[in-house]
């Protein structure tokens, strides 16, 4: 049998884990300068990659450990490298920017991959993204779907 003390001490556990999962902060400091994907080549393409220039102006080094966009169901970190003669996508699993620094998102390099949109992609479309920051902070940039870089 439970007893009712027992069963607020549960309901107070409950909601402070609920309070920790909910306290994601924004991060306002980390800027993305000529943020844009890359429109795919047919509307029924569900991926496509995204670019720009992270500038960290927190007093701190920044490490941004994922993604995440309401367009797309996976945001997430890889690097194109090439070995040889051939082209090789990897994943990566953080992108540390240190204070004051510009992390530079390009074709050919480190981007961001957007899979499986949830809806067609067009050109002129703003693409909300949020990235996951190590230690549970967020910040929120957009890219503009364009056709090449700017």
């Amino acid at each position: 049998m439970i007893t009712k003390p027992f069963v607020g001490v549960l309901f107070g556990i409950c909601a402070w884990a609920a309070a920790l999962v909910g306290s994601a902060a924004t991060v306002t400091c980390l800027e993305v300068k000529e943020g844009w994907a890359r429109l795919p080549p047919t509307a029924s393409t569900p991926m496509t990659a995204g670019y720009g220039k992270i500038r960290n102006a927190c007093g701190k080094a920044v490490t941004v450990v994922g993604g995440r966009s309401a367009a797309f169901a996976d945001v997430s970190l890889h690097e194109t490298r090439v070995q040889g003669d051939v082209s090789r996508m990897q994943h990566l699993h953080h992108l540390a920017i240190p204070a004051g620094a510009t992390i530079e998102l390009k074709p050919g390099g480190m981007h961001l991959m957007l899979m499986q949109a949830t809806g067609a992609v067009k050109e002129g479309q703003a693409v909300p993204v949020v990235l996951a920051l190590d230690g549970g902070d967020e910040a929120s940039i957009t890219l503009q779907v364009r056709k090449a870089a700017p």
